[in-house]
């Protein structure tokens, strides 16, 4: 085969490195030491959608197999492994939908996105391939959550210990000696009282200890999916899946109780190397503010407080009411009768927003008054208690003090509600706006604290809160525990059943709690998750299996819990389940945990930087505490890849009103910009009214004008296919497409056509846009996708999809392969003659570069490199072996297919990923003959070649002798020679 036959070189190396598993990494056997170093490289893993992947998502995957690669030939052992986050809703959504199992689904879905991964040529190590779906990966999933159960956290050691070692200390000490993370409102007791506990109540206070735990937790409950939803589920206040309504109501839910590892999460930034965006991002996730608690009193009620947190105590004075959160437990204890009404409504209209949405938006403001007042704990000043939902319940306290002179928020919500503004900021004017800043802020009207600064005076108002006992200084963190239930099928059971209402967990020896089967996927009726219409699950303590719930008897038969595990449990830890994938007796032999550590390099979207990373950052520091890992962190260095964009293409619809009816018209681009700036008497309504199909049983006559606006249009996508270049529509293809367009009444340009509008957009299957790769490597190759891929800019930056350029990329590989074959057959024609210094330079110099490159991440350059250095061998004509056999390593990181078939044909009978990446010779780069013009007068006559290291007495002497200069001087003597070493040679006279 002397052509590039792309698609037959391709196919025969991906069967080769299949059979002969190239890529999989060594182990290290139990006591053995490897003396080769690791690197361990791992992508994002995907969630097996129906739809494939398109030609965005294989990014990352290029860019992290072309560092495992290049990882290979510097001599490391690498670890790259492949699997799938394969539990999770879209699965369920169709199988609510079609009747079909979720486990069908997310198969068959799998198995298309390992044919498309395998086409792209990539070096995963696919034994060690996981599905967290698969029972034997996720019977560790569920050890991981017994294992926070049966643990709590040690403030005095700042870490997470088994449980039984808080229950000898209750046994010996009571509450006494412990300092623990835990629920607000936990009892103090002594060892007596303990010890007299009945085993449920011992259970029950435990569960305020536990790192999983359960509680009533105010959530985000969407109605349409049956489900709870994480914060980072949620998009602009519906689900990200469907769009469907989110409220927030309080539910029985398993929780995590990550807060007691918000420092350590925080701190533990500073060791790694990711993005500074993405760092602060998490930073502002975890959120953590340095004040003070303070404690108000409630008029008329005893025992009965408000507890604030604030970062600004040197502001207490200026406090002109308290606002509360519409979930804050004091809600129905502070609303008086004539109240009661008004706040009901409130708190039914918060319901509907998520927090976000709350916290999003400063311009609404909202409230309501509980007609109840709190007690100033300096002054004894009674301050009105307001509802607001700008204040969250999960946040701090669910209360804060509002000091309308220093806050944005709290001055707009005064100014609305016409309530006092009192000022405590030294010549400062408060009357139009807030006084925000803390730099040379001296206080006033604050009692005794008057002309102190902001510094001096939050520190002077602590202490005296602290003297008093209202008050005393406190960090907290925005991060809250993060709920861990769904109201799912398909996702990880919870190996826990109910004895009297306690949970009990089931023994690992008796897992993995396999998911039952149910005749649809829905909640039940009356609102149980879908695991609530199983007939047989029931938990059967002395033959350790599931039963039917028929022979639940509450003594040795029990109900299991009917929540799954949330979609982010099995993605916390899958990266050190690859270190040892088919390990049946632990999660992962000691040995290779100590091996692999953690991951070297972790490529990824940035979307993940809240909900994924920091819950995986989470569970890595508990499997550290609790002795399973040798590591505090997961992802040593971290590289967010940029976003490929589709060119998607839209439509715009303008609906008009004839009474009842509705005719929906595609206009012109000139219409749609004539609504949008209101020049509605400039469009030409006849060609509205004569469309030839306009329907007959409508009047024109009754069309209603107020629905000519632009509030009535909207841009809907159509399917790229049926757009050619010049942007024209095909009418006829999109009605055949979908029926919707059938509907369409489409009015053209004169010339007939109708011109869509062009976005750049996220590729996605809702907007048409996609770009398959199967596609390209049909067309061009595997090489080529992945080559261009790199091309198409920084690996950082969102880059658009353009196929213009595929066809010089593919060119490129072309003329790669020409310079190792020649002649009319092109034959291979490497010979093993010394290489010219020309060709060396062009090679190290290409080295050096690539090198550069890799460790900067610059892919895209390293190509720009390839493509200069086969023009320079070109021209050449170099065949030479000592060039080309280096040149097809460095290239192989990046086109593997093309490079193996030539290390073949160059007499190698291992795969190219063996060789060692070549060594960078500097002194290749160092000229060692110089090109000289030589002039006469300053007119340049000829060049010479000379030797580089050559004087100047050399040079003139070598060019005064040759034959050129004396035809040129005529046997004249000339006045001077000028000579430059390294550039010109002058001769004058």
């Amino acid at each position: 085969m002397s052509k590039y036959h792309f698609l037959e070189i391709e196919a025969k190396w991906q069967k080769y490195w299949a059979e002969n598993q190239t890529f999989k990494a060594k182990n290290p056997k139990e006591g053995e030491q490897l003396s080769q170093p690791k690197y361990y490289v791992l992508d994002m893993f995907p969630y097996p959608s129906g739809a494939g992947l398109h030609v965005g998502h294989p990014l990352g995957y290029i860019a992290s197999d072309i560092y495992a690669r290049y990882k290979r030939h510097k001599g490391f052992n690498v670890l790259h492994p492949m699997g799938y986050d394969s539990f999770g809703l879209p699965a369920e959504q169709y199988a609510i939908q079609t009747g079909q199992h979720p486990a069908k689904t997310t198969r068959e879905n799998i198995n298309r996105y390992r044919e498309q991964l395998d086409k792209i040529g990539f070096s995963f190590d696919w034994s060690r391939e996981v599905r967290t779906s698969n029972p034997a990966y996720f019977k560790w999933t569920q050890w991981i959550f017994l294992e926070l159960f049966n643990s709590w956290y040690d403030i005095n050691e700042d870490k997470a210990r088994r449980i039984d070692i808080l229950i000898e200390s209750f046994e010996k000490d009571g509450t006494k000696n412990t300092h623990a993370v835990c629920d607000e409102n936990t009892p103090s007791f002594t060892a007596e009282e303990w010890n007299a506990f009945e085993e449920k109540r011992k259970q029950e206070i435990l569960l305020d200890y536990r790192i999983a735990y359960l509680a009533e937790t105010e959530v985000n409950w969407c109605p349409a999916l049956g489900t709870v939803l994480a914060n980072d589920e949620i998009v602009n206040g519906v689900s990200e899946r469907g769009g469907h309504p989110v409220v927030r109501k309080k539910m029985k839910q398993w929780s995590m109780r990550i807060t007691a590892y918000a420092e350590r999460i925080l701190q533990g930034l500073n060791t790694l190397d990711w993005p500074q965006p993405l760092k602060d991002f998490q930073t502002n996730w975890i959120g953590k503010s340095v004040g003070a608690s303070v404690f108000f009193d409630i008029k008329g009620k005893e025992n009965a407080k408000i507890e604030v947190f604030t970062t600004r105590a040197d502001t207490i004075f200026g406090v002109s009411y308290l606002a509360i959160a519409p979930e804050h437990d004091l809600v129905s204890e502070l609303t008086t009768t004539t109240q009661k009404e008004a706040v009901e409504t409130y708190k039914q209209q918060t319901a509907a927003k998520s927090e976000r949405d709350r916290q999003a938006n400063v311009k609404d403001i909202s409230g309501v008054f509980t007609g109840s007042y709190a007690i100033h704990p300096l002054t004894g000043e009674e301050i009105p208690i307001w509802i607001a939902d700008y204040v969250l319940s999960g946040y701090g306290t669910g209360a804060v003090m509002a000091v309308p002179c220093g806050d944005s928020r709290d001055y707009a919500f005064a100014k609305h509600f016409e309530l006092s503004i009192p000022n405590i900021f030294k010549d400062i004017d408060v009357s139009e706006e807030p006084h925000v800043e803390k730099e040379n802020t001296f206080l006033a009207n604050s009692g005794e604290f008057t002309n102190l600064s902001v510094k001096e005076g939050s520190k002077a108002i602590i202490n005296k809160l602290e003297e008093i006992g209202a008050g005393k200084a406190e960090t907290t963190y925005r991060l809250r525990d993060a709920v861990f239930s769904r109201q799912r099928y398909w996702g990880e059971p919870f190996p826990i059943y109910y004895k009297d209402g306690i949970p009990q967990m089931i023994d690992v020896k008796h897992l993995p709690l396999e998911l039952p089967e149910v005749e649809a996927y829905l909640p039940t009726e009356d609102g149980a998750p879908p695991l609530g219409r199983a007939d047989i699950w029931a938990w059967d303590t002395e033959n350790h299996k599931v039963v039917a719930n028929e022979e639940v008897d509450n003594k040795t038969i029990f109900p299991l819990e009917l929540n799954t595990m949330p979609g982010w449990a099995g993605s916390s830890w899958y990266l050190f389940r690859y270190m040892d994938a088919n390990n049946p007796n632990e999660f992962a032999a000691v040995d290779a945990l100590d091996y692999w550590k953690n991951v070297d390099l972790y490529i990824g979207g940035i979307e993940h930087a809240g909900g994924h990373l920091i819950y995986s950052r989470f569970w890595t520091k508990f499997l550290y505490d609790r002795g399973y890992l040798k590591v505090e962190e997961p992802f040593q260095k971290l590289i967010n890849q940029g976003m490929i964009l589709g060119e998607s293409a839209l439509v715009r619809i303008l609906n008009l009103k004839f009474g009842e009816d509705t005719v929906s018209y595609a206009i012109t681009k000139e219409d749609y910009e004539k609504l949008e700036q209101e020049k509605i008497e400039e469009i030409d309504l006849s060609v509205y009214q004569n469309h030839p199909d306009f329907p007959s049983n409508i009047k024109w006559e009754d069309l209603d004008k107020s629905s000519l606006c632009f509030e009535n249009t909207r841009r809907i996508h159509v399917l790229v296919d049926y757009v050619d270049t010049d942007n024209i529509l095909d009418i006829a293809g999109a009605k055949s497409w979908t029926p919707d367009f059938k509907e369409f009444l489409f009015l053209t340009n004169t010339d007939g056509n109708y011109i869509v509008d062009r976005e750049v957009d996220k590729m996605s299957k809702s907007k048409f846009n996609v770009v398959n790769p199967d596609v390209i490597c049909e067309e061009y190759g595997a090489d080529t996708l992945r080559m261009y891929e790199m091309f198409l800019g920084p690996l950082e930056h969102e880059k658009p999809w353009s196929t213009a350029g595929i066809s010089g990329v593919h060119g490129f590989l072309k003329r790669f392969w020409r310079l190792y074959h020649g002649g009319e057959n092109e034959a291979f024609i490497v010979s093993d003659k010394p290489a010219t210094p020309e060709s060396m330079k062009t090679l190290h110099k290409t080295i050096k570069k690539v090198e550069e490159d890799m460790d900067d991440f610059s892919f895209n350059t390293s190509i720009s490199s390839f493509m200069i250095a086969v023009n320079e061998l070109t021209a050449q004509k170099c065949n030479a072996r000592e060039i080309l056999e280096p040149l097809a390593i460095i290239l192989s990181p990046y086109a593997p297919h093309i490079t193996e078939e030539l290390w073949e044909k160059l007499g190698h009978d291992e795969s190219i990923s063996t060789a060692a990446f070549p060594e960078f010779d500097p002194s290749a780069l160092v000229e060692k003959v110089k090109e000289y013009p030589i002039s006469f007068n300053g007119k340049m006559r000829f060049k010479l070649k000379l030797d580089a290291d050559l004087t100047k007495e050399e040079i003139e002497k070598i060019v005064m002798a040759h034959e050129k200069t004396q035809e040129q001087l005529g046997g004249r003597t000339p006045k001077r020679v000028i000579v430059v070493p390294g550039k010109i040679v002058n001769i004058v006279g």
